[in-house]
């Protein structure tokens, strides 16, 4: 069956899988789907080396990239990291270190690991993704800036935008966007507040009137079936990226694995807490020491995941070794299509499942139109 998608993508199947581990991006792409690898984090350097591994185990099958240029943070875009740590207040520091030490964890001054050396800066990103065959580019957090656009049209590669609002994909669509992903409010990472069932068909008409864009669904979807059901309704395709946590392949540890397997779909937040932004996380023990009387008001991005991140990393060092009050803080982005995970499975099965679900759904609607 061919879709809009696949042949804008060249992938075989229109489920977008996204993820900061490319070991995921490389199995969802040789499985038929399409991974997407979130690209933020690295530096210039350090995505060379992901995006040719990439290169090396995909099968020359399609793959893209999220760079994430915010529209809009605290410092200015290429601020270098030891600059953001100094503006991060000695209150802030001093909450983090005390939780720490009250779960007997003895805290570490250190840059949070994997990430970039400065602010947000997407350039430098950009430089190095397009040296590679990337088959599609995503910004999220604002407006795709024009220098995305620009050398997408260069390249022939098509430009993504997330949004969780119709207004925002009436603005990406009028700034030249190649493709919308409407993310409603259930899903893990930086999300807004309207529901993907409400969100879809919404953004889906407003930006019919301006442009003929695909759309994609994002937010709460785990299954074929709710991917037929959203591609029904119009859209081109599902973007997911929590029901990829829970697989062999991912970058999450077996101890959040496990909190994952557990989880109900009312086993998350959406809270500034991690990055300074609303995002949904698992909620755990941190939330609720984030959301105490004393606790200090969240800051702002970057300055939030700069001071919280390297404390994460050592929560999650200190739970795999066996500490139980670290297993309570245990956190990670999530969406509330957790409650539907039940084990863990390869990437691969996982785009098996999405493929017959998808199948079996679409039978019975046609059965429906033939009776």
């Amino acid at each position: 069956m061919p879709f809009e998608m696949t042949k804008l993508v060249g992938a075989e199947f229109p489920l977008f899988a996204f993820s900061h581990c490319r070991d995921v991006v490389a199995a969802v792409s040789r499985a038929g789907g399409f991974g997407v690898l979130g690209g933020a984090r690295f530096s210039a350097e350090s995505l060379e080396q992901e995006l040719k591994w990439i290169d090396a185990h995909v099968d020359g099958k399609p793959y893209g990239i999220d760079i994430l240029i915010p529209e809009h943070q605290a410092v200015k875009p290429g601020t270098r990291l030891d600059a953001i740590v100094a503006m991060v207040p000695a209150e802030h520091r001093a909450f983090v270190e005390n939780l720490l030490r009250r779960n007997g964890i003895e805290p570490r001054v250190e840059p949070p690991q994997g990430r970039a050396t400065t602010a947000y800066d997407g350039e430098p990103l950009l430089d190095v993704a397009f040296k590679h065959p990337i088959r599609l580019i995503a910004n999220a957090l604002g407006i795709a800036p024009p220098m995305m656009i620009e050398r997408g049209r260069h390249h022939g590669v098509p430009v993504a935008a997330l949004v969780g609002a119709k207004e925002h994909a009436v603005r990406q669509i009028n700034a030249g966007v190649d493709v919308i992903v409407a993310q409603g409010g259930e899903a893990g990472g930086h999300c807004g507040e309207v529901s993907t069932l409400v969100l879809v068909p919404e953004v889906i008409e407003a930006v019919s009137k301006i442009r003929k864009v695909p759309v994609l669904a994002a937010g709460g979807i785990m299954t074929g079936r709710q991917m037929a059901g959203m591609m029904a309704m119009g859209a081109a395709g599902a973007w997911t990226g929590s029901v990829w946590l829970a697989t062999t392949d991912s970058e999450t540890n077996e101890v959040f694995r496990d909190k994952l397997v557990a989880a109900t779909s009312r086993d998350t937040v959406r809270s500034k807490h991690r990055t300074g932004k609303f995002s949904r996380q698992l909620r755990s023990a941190w939330h609720d020491a984030w959301e105490a009387q004393d606790a200090p008001t969240a800051l702002p991005l970057p300055l939030m995941g700069v001071l919280v991140e390297p404390a994460l990393q050592q929560i999650n060092s200190a739970a795999l070794k066996g500490n139980a009050q670290a297993r309570e803080l245990v956190t990670y982005f999530v969406g509330q299509g957790v409650g539907l995970i039940d084990g863990v499975k390869s990437a691969a099965r996982v785009v098996q499942d999405f493929k017959e679900d998808f199948a079996e759904a679409m039978g019975t609607v046609m059965s429906w139109n033939e009776s």
